[in-house]
């Protein structure tokens, strides 16, 4: 199982968990492109599967040594991040490939349709392609690919078990943080440059009618964490970062949050979370992590990576698209006002990533199909 970075790691989680329980007697090799991705690899999959390992340079060399060595049944890529060489050298062997919670941003798209030959001949090697939604699944169709070898089967990340935090987890991230249970919390996550200045400038507002309100911010690039600090100093602010805890603990406005793996959970404490790379044209990052826990979710117009997701949360109720620094602030007062609204939109949102599982059940029927007594189908 290969997966890009970060984002993919984490939809591919609960794949590899469901293939284990599938597959009892099959080890996995899971590999990935960037030293982050393995980071969250091995927090999450050390133990669970035979063999971590960086993807090969996609060269006949290495890509020839890696597989003789692991010699797969099946190669399962997750998302993107298409490895030509690799794909062909399992083509020969006759090891099926499988492209699953596949997408297809608007400008892929765009750059698919202009050299739609490379595009067929790079997906050729390709068994099956599994997509997120009926959109991702035309857009390849446009470019030449048999209507039988590109299936729509849904988005994996809402398969992954995320449960609520009780109040045992609850009082430990708040005594960890240093928060009171009274404390109005707003968590912006994953966001971008550019991205920060609307956040921190509709908190400024925020703060006026919520003084005791605090942000958690955290940058998607955590190497931004200084320039970030320095920003919020110069807003006459106080700035605390996750990573000095405990020792410079103290009481803060903001609290940059520049560690790995923690985020997820801190989703939870947030009265109202806002998802980032969406208020800047970078496409968006997974809405679903703050819908998990129970936080509404509060979203910008760049959501091009999750259209499916960002138009469903919404029409579902579970979270709000806005436009700018100005209607960002207007939605997140809106739901510090009125705390049924709040729980209502936390419930739908819940409710909504419940109705869509299911998509990991067809990605192992898939690969049940091409692996038979243990030889390759």
């Amino acid at each position: 199982i290969h997966a890009l970075s970060v984002g993919e790691v984490v939809s591919a989680v609960p794949l590899v968990k469901a293939l284990q329980e599938a597959f009892p007697s099959r080890g996995v090799v899971f590999t990935v492109s960037t030293a982050t991705g393995m980071r969250i690899a091995r927090e999450a999959l050390q133990g669970r599967v035979q063999v971590l390992h960086t993807m090969p340079f996609d060269g006949w060399w290495a890509v020839r040594r890696f597989i003789r060595r692991i010699r797969p049944e099946v190669f399962i890529l997750v998302e993107t991040d298409i490895w030509p060489g690799f794909l062909n050298y399992l083509h020969g062997l006759g090891v099926p490939s499988i492209l699953v919670n596949g997408r297809i941003s608007p400008r892929t798209h765009r750059a698919y349709k202009r050299a739609s030959w490379l595009v067929r001949r790079m997906f050729k090697p390709l068994k099956m392609c599994l997509m997120q939604s009926e959109l991702d699944r035309r857009r390849l169709l446009e470019v030449g690919l048999a209507p039988q070898k590109v299936l729509t089967t849904g988005n994996i990340k809402f398969d992954r078990n995320v449960p609520l935090l009780d109040d045992k987890e609850r009082h430990h991230w708040l005594r960890l943080l240093n928060l009171t249970a009274s404390d109005p919390v707003w968590v912006a996550g994953s966001t971008h440059r550019g991205e920060e200045n609307m956040v921190l400038q509709a908190f400024e507002r925020l703060r006026l009618a919520y003084p005791s309100l605090r942000l958690i911010l955290a940058p998607r690039d955590i190497s931004r964490t200084m320039e970030l600090k320095s920003t919020i100093r110069s807003m006459k602010m106080q700035v605390a970062v996750r990573s000095k805890f405990p020792e410079n603990r103290g009481e803060y406005d903001v609290l940059l949050l520049d560690t790995y793996g923690e985020l997820d959970r801190i989703y939870g404490l947030g009265w109202v979370s806002f998802v980032g790379g969406s208020l800047v044209p970078v496409g968006g990052h997974n809405l679903l992590e703050p819908a998990h826990l129970g936080s509404p979710v509060v979203f910008g117009p760049y959501t091009q990576n999750f259209v499916f997701m960002a138009a469903a949360i919404v029409e579902a109720g579970g979270g709000i698209q806005v436009a700018d620094a100005d209607t960002l602030y207007a939605a997140v007062k809106d739901l510090l006002d009125r705390p049924g609204q709040r729980a209502e939109m936390g419930d739908k949102g819940m409710a909504f990533v419940a109705q869509n599982r299911g998509a990991v059940k067809h990605v192992v029927s898939w690969v049940r199909k091409h692996i038979t007594a243990g030889e390759v189908a």
